[in-house]
This record gives structure tokens, C-alpha cells and sequence, in this order.
């Protein structure tokens, strides 16, 4: 794989039987061209009919001529060209998936179970990420259903109007994962940031504490966490029906965010608020910075603040104290989506009524949130 000037992760692989090249002066293939079906035909001793076969269906050749083109596509390091018959099915093999970064463990996740459904049917993804970018997204959007994917997988709920054209257009199965709108675009397999953020605000609640804090990003025009602000926008809900104030919600710098990003909000809400007593942060990422902030200032963690993450990231199972978090199993949520889309892809997509699966959430309690009295 490599990645091309677009940041779309794609195939290295040639373009067809016409890559073979030969030299004027000895008429032999040159070391960088791809080997194509008819070099495999003539090291093995066949025909390119019977190389095809071994390869579509190698229980009717016979086993010796079916090992000699075996050895022959080792030797030559042969790989098939796919897209010229794509051309005439229809069938690339390809499901594209755009993610925010490539960077978060979850996101990575997603991937991973996104991937071990899909080559049991031999589909393989092509992967872009935006940035978190909204003008990034319908780059690479475009950039992507150029090269014809089968279905497409986006990170999110929230897209621009040109994004929406694009996908409307394409006529190809769309799975929204990792967020669960109320109106989905088709397909969803996720969960309810909104949610995210009210479990949040109502643990820290019922631990007794009253003045709250939580930091997320700030949503810059095209660019922005728009699942973090959801997060963000339960949280301070819950909040107002609780009867307390949001004035200790901060939204600050840009996504995504980091270990940076909670250090130095925690430095401002404490300029803002001295006795604050407890944070939630959008991601374990911040609120590990927010935890360490507080090691470096003298600032007991949970007996002096509480701290509160969401993402369940290693790092906050491994830091002292351990990070209490709000779990997603996304390792799962990849694995539905998959199996959501080969179910469609193996059927009437216009007769199939549209999948919107929620995963849940789990709140894991561990000792960065303490409780008052």
C-alpha cells in the first residue's frame, strides 16, 4: 500500500497485462515491470485460459499442471489484475471507509474489525482520512468514488451538502458508523455521543459534586469534532436539569484533541475556578493531560478533582490513577457494519430496509473520580 498526494491510502498494485515491458535490445521483460498473465502461461508451460482457471476455480485443474502455475505465480510474484473485469460486473472488490485520523486507537479499531468481516468475502477497504475536516471530507470523497468502491463507510453523522450530493449520487449501500444521528443517511451502526455526555454529567453528579467543568474542542467552521461537541452538548443538558450551572464547560483549541490539549484547558478552568471539583473531557486523551496537569501542580487526583474521560484508551487503564471512563466496544461496531453491508451488498439494496444497529455504551469506574463527603 502507499499513500497518494491526497492522503487516500490505496493499492500499489499495476495497471494490466500492457505493464509488461521490454527492452529494444534483449527483448526481455525490464525488472520493474508487473508480471502479467501470459509470463505466468509461459514459465508454467499453458495457457492463459488454464492460468485464469487455477486461479477461479483451481479444483478443476488437474493437480500437477495446477501446482507447476502455482509455482509459476510465486516465482513471478504475479498478481492479477482485477480492474478490467470490474469493468463489464460492476464489482471492484473495494469498500472504502473514511475516517477522521488515522492516529486514535478506536478509529484503528473500527478498522480492524471493519476488515477481518470483509476478506472473509474478499472485499478489502480503501482508507482516507480528513482531519476532521468537513472540506477534506468531500476531497476524498470524490477522490474515492472515483475509483468505484462498492459501498462507502464515513465516521460520523454530520456532512456537507456537497458530501450529500456526492453520496446520493453514487447509488452505492452508505454506513454511517460511530455516531447515531436521528437521521441517518442509510445505513448506522454507532452510538449516542449526546448520551456520552449526559452518563457523564449524571456519574459526576451523583458523587456529590457541584462545581463541574468539561473540556472539548472548539468548532472552527468546515473544521471540527462534531461527535466531541455532542458529547459536550448532553453533558451540559444534563447540567441545566440537574439546576447547575455550564459556565465551567470549555471549549478550547482545535481537534484533535491530546495530552497538550487537557493540560492546558485544565490550566484554564482552574484560573477561572480555583475550587472546582470535578472535569469531564471529551476523550481519554485530554483527560490523561488534564491528570497529569494536576500531578504537576500538587493537585490530588480524585481527593482534590475528579477526572472523567471517554474512549476507555490504554493509557488511561495504565496511568495512576486509573482514568474512569465511558467504554464503546468499537472493535464490535466494525465487525456489525461489515457484516451490515455484505448482507446488503448480497442482496436487492433497493428492496432493503435501512440498518441503524446502537452498540451502547458502558461506564467504567476506576479512581480518578472520587466522591464527596
Amino acid at each position: 500500500m502507499q499513500q497518494d498526494g491526497n492522503g487516500t491510502l490505496m493499492s500499489t498494485q499495476g495497471d494490466g497485462e500492457e505493464a509488461a515491458v521490454k527492452t529494444e535490445k534483449t527483448g526481455r521483460r525490464t525488472k520493474s515491470a508487473r508480471p502479467t498473465i501470459r509470463d505466468v502461461s509461459r514459465l508454467a508451460g499453458v495457457s492463459r485460459m488454464t492460468v485464469s482457471r487455477v486461479m477461479s476455480e483451481p479444483e478443476r485443474v488437474l493437480p500437477e499442471t495446477r501446482d507447476r502455475v502455482l509455482r509459476a505465480i510465486a516465482d513471478l510474484g504475479y498478481v492479477p489484475d482485477k480492474a478490467a473485469g470490474s469493468l463489464s460486473s460492476r464489482r471492484t472488490g473495494f469498500i472504502a471507509l473514511i475516517l477522521p485520523t488515522l492516529t486514535n486507537a478506536n478509529f484503528s479499531t473500527v478498522a480492524h474489525g471493519l476488515t477481518e468481516v470483509l476478506r472473509e468475502a474478499d472485499y478489502h477497504l480503501l482508507i482516507a482520512y480528513t482531519g476532521y475536516d468537513k472540506a477534506e471530507e468531500e476531497r476524498q470523497l470524490a477522490s474515492l468514488l472515483a475509483r468505484r468502491p462498492e459501498a462507502i463507510i464515513l465516521t460520523g453523522a454530520a456532512h456537507s451538502r456537497a458530501a450529500s450530493r456526492m453520496l446520493l449520487s453514487a447509488e452505492i449501500p452508505v454506513l454511517e458508523a460511530a455516531d447515531l444521528s436521528g437521521r441517518p443517511f442509510q445505513h448506522a451502526v454507532g452510538f449516542s455521543n449526546y448520551e456520552v455526555g449526559r452518563v457523564a454529567a449524571r456519574h459526576l453528579i451523583s458523587r456529590g459534586w457541584r462545581r463541574i467543568g468539561a473540556v472539548g474542542a472548539v468548532q472552527d467552521g468546515q473544521v471540527g469534532d462534531y461527535r466531541g461537541e455532542e458529547r459536550i452538548r448532553g453533558f451540559e443538558d444534563e447540567l441545566r436539569l440537574s439546576g447547575l450551572s455550564t459556565d465551567l464547560v470549555l471549549r478550547h483549541g482545535s481537534a484533535p484533541v491530546s495530552y497538550a490539549h487537557g493540560a492546558a484547558a485544565i490550566s484554564i478552568l482552574l484560573q477561572r475556578e480555583p475550587a472546582i471539583e470535578a472535569v469531564f473531557a471529551v476523550s481519554d486523551l485530554s483527560a490523561v493531560g488534564v491528570i497529569m496537569e494536576c500531578q504537576r501542580r500538587g493537585i490530588d487526583v480524585p481527593a482534590s478533582l475528579s477526572v472523567m474521560g471517554f474512549g476507555d484508551f490504554e493509557i488511561g487503564r495504565s496511568i495512576n490513577p486509573p482514568l474512569t471512563t465511558i467504554h464503546v466496544d468499537f472493535h464490535a461496531l466494525g465487525r456489525r457494519a461489515g457484516a451490515i453491508l455484505l448482507d446488503v451488498l448480497a442482496g436487492d439494496s433497493e428492496d432493503e430496509a435501512p440498518h441503524v444497529v446502537d452498540v451502547g455504551l458502558t461506564l467504567i469506574e476506576r479512581d480518578s473520580v472520587g466522591r464527596k463527603g
